[in-house]
This record gives structure tokens, C-alpha cells and sequence, in this order.
């Protein structure tokens, strides 16, 4: 599956910048495959717009923020949220008019980062429980680029057959190779994972056994939410995981924790620092993989624990199908 073959991908919701960036002047990214600009109005509310002057197209990225309008590095024409250009200094008497504008986007905040959508969504932005209660704290983890295809991602976070393979170096145990109890739940867009897993150590116990209780969704197409309670009943651990497509083969990973607090505090360092090593684990296996990644299983081949993974690809293969007319 080419993410820059179907234009229905354009129909989601992507967090493609952080907002404390956009605080510090206006920020270039490419979401598949359009370059845009992303800044704060006058609001503070963030917007996206193409990143191209329609005067001599020049990157509007490389400008600086006006009075909330995105202002043209090259001759300094200034653009509101919806595109259109408000102001010339050239000419600072006369109305651009109309046709002096460029794309503007589907723009909107949420989480701490400014989430895009290309055209009219299908779905909103996942609504992620924990972070509405008082107990869970929010903190952001990482934001870098991977050479790796979304969906390989997002199977990767319900795989529960790989940690005692991909991640004996945290939290993996040789002794459990897949979860127990696994159970799938479909819903529109989506759906429910639960299942449970003996790991070596917990994030709050990190030299003891333990049992990881799965209570986890997936988003189509690329945001998945991992909660994860402990048998010990220490504090839950809420992992959200998205992947921004740039292009075929490139995603932006977005990920960010909610760490529930039941008074004493957490250790953060310590918290982020078992994060990182799991993540960079997962990194080196699968910027290895093929980002063509088949959605007709037969394309590879399998194992009854791959279940997540073969009904992401069945859902995805729906969604394209119902979509092929329509974006044709």
C-alpha cells in the first residue's frame, strides 16, 4: 500500500507540528507530499496553508508571523488563515482582492500539537479518555522522522509477539512470546484491543517482574492509544503513538504519554528514558521493513498472533475500496 496512491489519506487528521514550535515564528512540513506552512492567527489558534507565495512563490516557511497573517520572506505579502493575502506593502492602499491567495487547510490544536487534515475529514481527531482526567499528566515524547511506512507502525504497537524478540533489552520476556487473552472489538474507524502480557520490568518498577493488563485502540489510519495497567496495581501508563505520512516510506512519529499520578509523583526521567529505549528498539527493526506493506494477506505470511495486523489491513483495504469511486 502507497499512502501517495489514495487520496482518501488526505481525509485524516494529522498532528504534523508541535505547537511550542509554532510560538517561535512559522514552521514548514509536508504531509504527504504537499509542502505547507503552519502558524499562529492572531488567535493563537494555529493554521496550515501551502507553503508558496502566489506572487513568485517563494516559501511562506521562511517568513516571519504579522499580526497573527504569515508574511512572504520575498516582498513581505502578508496571508490570513483562510489564504488570502490581506496586505502589500508595496501597495498598502489598494485590496489584494481575491485572487491573491494560495490552499489553506483543516487546521485546528489539540494534545499540544497542530493537527492538519488535507481535505474534509472522515473521522474527528481521536478523543483520548485519560486526558480529561485530573490524575493522568501529559507529557510529549517524541517528534523526529522515520524511513518507515505508517500502518507497519501501527501494527508493530499491537504486535504483542514481538517484545521478547525486538525488546530484551527493556521490557520483553523470553518467557511470554505472545499475550494471553487477546480479544479485537471493531467500531467505525477503528477498533479495541485488550489482551495481557508478562514483561520483565513495569514503567514504575523497572527491576521487577510484572503483567501488563492491554486496554488499547487503533485509529484508522495511523494513531494508536496503548493503555497499560499493571498487575501489580501501580500507576497506568497511557501511550499514544501517531504517524504522519511525509510520503511513501517517511512518517513523522508523534508520540506522547499520559502518566497517572496516584500522589506520590513519578519519576519523569526515568519514565521518558524506558520510553526511549523502547521506541529506539522497535526504530531499528522496522526502518528494515518493505513500505509497501500488502493489505491482501496473502501478500506475506503470518501467525495467529498477527490478528491486530490482518484486521488493520482488512479495514484499510474496506476503506480504500469505498473510497476509490469517490476520489477517483
Amino acid at each position: 500500500m502507497n499512502v501517495m496512491d489514495h487520496p482518501v489519506f488526505r481525509r485524516f487528521w494529522y498532528p504534523v507540528m508541535p505547537l511550542d514550535r509554532l510560538r517561535e515564528g512559522p514552521r514548514g512540513f509536508v504531509l504527504l507530499g504537499q509542502p505547507l506552512v503552519l502558524f499562529l492567527d492572531d488567535d493563537g489558534a494555529p493554521a496550515a496553508l501551502e507553503d508558496r507565495c502566489c506572487h513568485r512563490t517563494a516559501q511562506l516557511s521562511l517568513g516571519e508571523v504579522c499580526d497573527g497573517k504569515v508574511a512572504c520572506p520575498y516582498h513581505g505579502w502578508r496571508y490570513d488563515r483562510a489564504g488570502q493575502c490581506v496586505h502589500i506593502p508595496q501597495m498598502p492602499d489598494r485590496d489584494p482582492g481575491p485572487r491573491r491567495r494560495v490552499a489553506a487547510y483543516h487546521c485546528t490544536s489539540r494534545y499540544g500539537y497542530a493537527w492538519v487534515a488535507l481535505d474534509t475529514p472522515l473521522f474527528d481527531i481521536p478523543a483520548i479518555p485519560e486526558a480529561a482526567e485530573p490524575d493522568f499528566e501529559l507529557i510529549q515524547e517524541f517528534y523526529e522522522e522515520w524511513k518507515v511506512a505508517g500502518l507497519r507502525v501501527m501494527e508493530n504497537e499491537l504486535d504483542m509477539a514481538h517484545p521478547s524478540y525486538v525488546h530484551l533489552g527493556t521490557f520483553g520476556s523470553p518467557e511470554h512470546l505472545v499475550a494471553e487473552d487477546a480479544e479485537i472489538t471493531e467500531f467505525d474507524g477503528g477498533f479495541h484491543y485488550t489482551g495481557r502480557l508478562g514483561v520483565t520490568q513495569a514503567h514504575h518498577a523497572q527491576q521487577d517482574r510484572n503483567e501488563r493488563f492491554l486496554d488499547c485502540s487503533w485509529y484508522v489510519p495511523f494513531v494508536c492509544r496503548l493503555r497499560i495497567n499493571y498487575a501489580d496495581g501501580g500507576p497506568a501508563h497511557v501511550i499514544v503513538n501517531c504517524q504522519v505520512p511525509i510520503d511513501q516510506g517517511r512518517s513523522q512519529v508523534v508520540q506522547f504519554c499520559l502518566q497517572q499520578d496516584h500522589g506520590g509523583g513519578f519519576d519523569r526521567e526515568a519514565l521518558l528514558a524506558f520510553d526511549r529505549k523502547v521506541t529506539l528498539e522497535d526504530k531499528r527493526v522496522l526502518e528494515s521493513t518493505d513500505p509497501d506493506m500488502p493489505l491482501d494477506p496473502r501478500g506475506e505470511k503470518h501467525m495467529a498472533s498477527d490478528k491486530p495486523g490482518l484486521v488493520m489491513r482488512r479495514m484499510m483495504q474496506r476503506l480504500l475500496d469505498e473510497h476509490a469511486l469517490t476520489d477517483a
